[in-house]
């Protein structure tokens, strides 16, 4: 579990799953293809289980301190979901979606920024890469607010939207393990 001023950052539980749903409207999904069926944010849930039991960290459940609250899910995990070919497959991976009602109030940077400390002390990955779609400007913002820097050498197209989709067109930044 990793604590900050504000936030718990701590794993899954299955009683989590309905919570989870929280993270599938369609203004957060926007930049990912659209609202998702049931079965898929099932499997999304699941590998959130799976990542953390199979390497000891995922993007986890984030929780406000004072309420309880679950408001984001922020961590590291390892893109272990892409096509050998693809820059990033097997790459150290951070990232976060925050509730809407929770938009605004600094929660992704705060967990961001703790993730990204954890994985330091935690991980012997010698780079944390994240990546979005171009039209996501919020996201990359935030990537460059914590330090990281554009990678066009790493940019790929998400094997899940067809060849020229906007939305596939992924831009990467990573940052490095400080000296």
């Amino acid at each position: 579990m990793i604590e900050t001023a504000r936030l718990r950052l701590r794993p899954w539980q299955r009683e989590d799953r309905p919570a989870f749903e929280r993270f599938n409207t369609e203004a957060m999904m926007r930049y990912l293809g659209g609202v998702h069926a049931p079965a898929r944010v099932d499997a999304m849930f699941e590998r959130r289980l799976a990542d953390q039991a199979r390497d000891g960290h995922c993007y986890w459940a984030v929780e406000h301190k004072d309420s309880g609250a679950l408001v984001a899910t922020c961590g590291i995990r390892i893109a272990s979901n892409y096509p050998a070919e693809v820059p990033v497959a097997g790459m150290h991976e951070i990232g976060w979606r925050v509730a809407e009602a929770h938009w605004g109030k600094g929660y992704a940077r705060e967990a961001a920024e703790a993730s990204i400390a954890w994985a330091w002390t935690n991980l012997d990955a010698p780079a944390i890469g994240a990546w979005t779609t171009q039209l996501n400007v919020p996201s990359w913002r935030l990537m460059e607010r914590l330090g990281m820097a554009r990678r066009p050498d790493l940019d790929f197209h998400h094997q899940d939207h067809p060849p020229g989709a906007p939305l596939g067109a992924m831009i990467v930044y990573a940052l490095e393990r400080p000296q």
